[in-house]
Parts: structure tokens; C-alpha cells; sequence
């Protein structure tokens, strides 16, 4: 209909201190189209408030009180009525110990603490359209300093019915390319680039692109000399 409005991206806040919290839902508060439904000081709060109002975000803090973020997010991967709930973890280092941890527990991506507000926003909107919170940038650094050595290296379920195109895809797609440019690697249309990507991710039963990545390396399709 004629004048119908989207209705603004749900964004829960769940880091144990006050202040922090106060910056992040005074900004994300200000921005047209992102409305903070909630706030938590700790892990087990957070996936309460998640329960409670099903966001569209949670951004998470990793190391809180009560139950980590990592837990937290494992918690909120594992609830089906949350599917639709996407985890950014929130750390105050680029490549901290947990980062491969939380996107393994099902996180959509992670973003520092101190990153600029317009990134912050930006992010909002990337994670809530199921996107890989990850730079091309940040997914080679973290290739190099986590992937090499993965706790599990089992095939994820599910991989041995991808298709030839579809493993080619989530390949680039570990490397850290966009979807334009795996089109221009493989010579085909962004739009087919992003439909090849969707078919794998619900096969392995991804919740987003960056757990595709984890799938990608756990599985061996790719190792960190690919990079």
C-alpha cells in the first residue's frame, strides 16, 4: 500500500556496563528506522530480553557476569523461536581470544567497541539483512590468526549435498569476497552469486554468512594458505 513504513529494525543492548549501554541506545535511539527495545547487564539477562522481545540485533558483549556472551549467543543459536534474532558481539580488541568462539556459537560478526557511530549503524543494518558483519579485511585477518587451527574439524551436515557452484562459492566467500566479487571471479551475476550462497547456507543450516565461513574451514573446503 501506498505509504506503508517499514517497520524499524529491534535492537537489544547486553553489556555489563552502564555506560557502554547508554552510548550505544542513545545512538542507535537517534536514528530513523532502529528502535533499542531493551537493555541487559548480563549474559543470562540478555537471552531473557531476547526471549522476551525476539530483536532483530543483539549486540553482545562477550565477557559479562553471570553467563558470557559467547554462551549467551550459543543459547539464542540454539532456540528456533529466535531464529530470526542476529548475534553482534561486541569486544575490545579486533582478534581477541573469543572472537572465532562466538562466530563458531553463532554470531553474526563482531564489532570493537570503539568503532565510529556511522559503522556502528551500518553494521545494525548489515547483521539485521543477514549478512557477515566481516570485512574482507577482517575475515583474512581472522583466517590467519584463528582459522588455522579450529577446534573441530568435522564436515558441517549438509556438505556433501552443496553442488559444485555452490562449494565454489562459499569457498570465495571464506576469502573474504563480496558477492560482487565472487560474480566477477566466476563471471556470473551478483544476484546469482547471492542465490548460490543462500542455497548453501540453508543446506549446512547457517544462520548467516559468517557462520557459512566457519562451515567453509571446519569442512576443509578452504585452509588458511588459500587466503
Amino acid at each position: 500500500m501506498s505509504g506503508e513504513v517499514d517497520a524499524p529494525l529491534r535492537v537489544i543492548v547486553v553489556d555489563d556496563q552502564a555506560l557502554m549501554r547508554a552510548g550505544f541506545r542513545a545512538l542507535l535511539d537517534a536514528e530513523e528506522g532502529i528502535e533499542v527495545v531493551g537493555e541487559a547487564a548480563d549474559g543470562r539477562a540478555g537471552l531473557e530480553l531476547a526471549r522476551l522481545h525476539t530483536p532483530d540485533i543483539a549486540l553482545v558483549d562477550v565477557q559479562m557476569p553471570v553467563m558470557t556472551g559467547i554462551e549467551a549467543t550459543r543459547a539464542i543459536a540454539a532456540d528456533p523461536l529466535l531464529s530470526g534474532v542476529h548475534v553482534v558481539i561486541l569486544t575490545n580488541y579486533g582478534l581477541d581470544e573469543y572472537v572465532f568462539d562466538a562466530l563458531r556459537a553463532g554470531a553474526a560478526g563482531f564489532l570493537l567497541k570503539d568503532t565510529e557511530p556511522a559503522e556502528l549503524l551500518h553494521a545494525v543494518r548489515v547483521a539485521a539483512r543477514g549478512d557477515a558483519l566481516l570485512s574482507p579485511a577482517i575475515t583474512r585477518r581472522l583466517i590467519g590468526e584463528f582459522v588455522a587451527r579450529p577446534p573441530d574439524r568435522s564436515t558441517a551436515p549438509g556438505f556433501e549435498t552443496l553442488t559444485r557452484r555452490e562449494r565454489e562459492v562459499s569457498a570465495l566467500a571464506a576469502r573474504g569476497l563480496t558477492n560482487e566479487e565472487i560474480a566477477a571471479h566466476m563471471v556470473i551475476s551478483p544476484f546469482t552469486a547471492k542465490t548460490h550462497i543462500s542455497r548453501a547456507m540453508t543446506k549446512l543450516g547457517a544462520r548467516d554468512r559468517a557462520q557459512l565461513v566457519v562451515f567453509a574451514y571446519e569442512s576443509g573446503l578452504v585452509t588458511p594458505r588459500d587466503r
